[in-house]
C-alpha cells in the first residue's frame, strides 16, 4: 500500500463506512428512547424523569440531520475519488469503496441519491 492514493481511498472508505454505521445508530436510539418515553408515560412516571427522556429524545432526533450531512459529504468525496481513480480498480480497497458506495446509498439523504 505505498501508493498514497490506496492510503486516502482507505481512509475516506471507512469514513462512509463509519458514517452510515452511526446514522443507523442513531435511527435505532430514537426508535428507542420513544418507546421508553411510552412506557414511563404508561406507568405514570414521574413529570421530572419525562421531561428528561424526552430531552434525550430531542438530542438524539438532532445527531440525525448533522450525521446525514456528514455522511453525504464524505459520500461524495469517495465517489469523486473512486471515478477518478479508475486505474485502481484491480486494487482490494478500489473494490472495498465500490462496496461502501453501494451500502451507504440507502443511508444518505433522499435528495442525494434522486
Amino acid at each position: 500500500m505505498s501508493d498514497p492514493r490506496l492510503r486516502q481511498l482507505t481512509i475516506k472508505t471507512g469514513v462512509v463506512k463509519r458514517l452510515s454505521k452511526e446514522k443507523v445508530v442513531y435511527e435505532k436510539d430514537v426508535v428507542t428512547q420513544q418507546n421508553r418515553i411510552d412506557k414511563l408515560k404508561a406507568a405514570g412516571s414521574d413529570d421530572h424523569v419525562l421531561r428528561k427522556q424526552e430531552e434525550v429524545l430531542q438530542e438524539c432526533m438532532m445527531m440525525i440531520p448533522d450525521c446525514q450531512r456528514r455522511l453525504a459529504k464524505a459520500y461524495e468525496e469517495l465517489s469523486e475519488m473512486v471515478k477518478n481513480e479508475e486505474e485502481l480498480k484491480e486494487t482490494e480497497q478500489y473494490q472495498a469503496a465500490v462496496a461502501v458506495l453501494d451500502d451507504a446509498k440507502a443511508n444518505l439523504p433522499q435528495k442525494i441519491t434522486a
